[in-house]
């Protein structure tokens, strides 16, 4: 079994619970679930897995806390790991929609890791994100707690299940 780790950005708390919610479809113990403004990049090493949450701010941005640890984590070398991202956005803000996550991917891409996790958009209504390709698929879980909760459980049960 893959040891997973969560590590998420939040400013608001809602990034902070869905990392939570997510923890808890994946079985991941609380000890396993890492806000990254107190965490260091190192500790990602200590799991196969690295669940990555973000929110978007301003025009598309990167929550601000991943700043210092994206850093980190975008100078190793992580080949035999898996990473699985996932965000938080509000459709409203149509032109970047959980574009945070499009910039947490394009920071570390280099690293060598496997991305699995990509996840459809079906039942958004935006009209672009730096998260999804021009196949209309993302590159992992988009969220909108704001307009659609009603979505959030089970995309993160389907995604989930994926992730396993």
């Amino acid at each position: 079994m893959k040891s997973i780790g969560i590590f998420y950005g939040s400013n608001t708390g809602t990034t902070a619970d869905v990392a939570k919610r997510i923890g808890k479809a994946l079985g991941v113990a609380d000890g396993d679930i890492h806000d990254v403004e107190k965490t260091a990049p190192s500790v990602v090493g200590a799991y196969d897995l690295l669940v990555l949450g973000t929110s978007t701010w301003g025009n598309g941005d990167l929550q601000d806390d991943w700043e210092d640890f994206v850093a980190g984590l975008s100078a190793m070398s992580l080949p035999g790991k898996q990473i699985a991202l996932f965000g938080c956005g509000d459709e409203t803000m149509s032109d970047t929609f959980c574009s945070g996550v499009g910039e947490l991917y394009d920071k570390i891409k280099g690293t060598g890791a496997e991305f699995i996790g990509k996840f459809d958009t079906i039942g958004y209504n935006f009209e672009h994100s730096d998260a999804v390709g021009d196949d209309g698929v993302a590159i992992g879980l988009l969220l909108d707690e704001v307009n659609h909760p009603d979505l959030t459980d089970p995309r993160i049960a389907a995604w989930a299940a994926t992730l396993k």
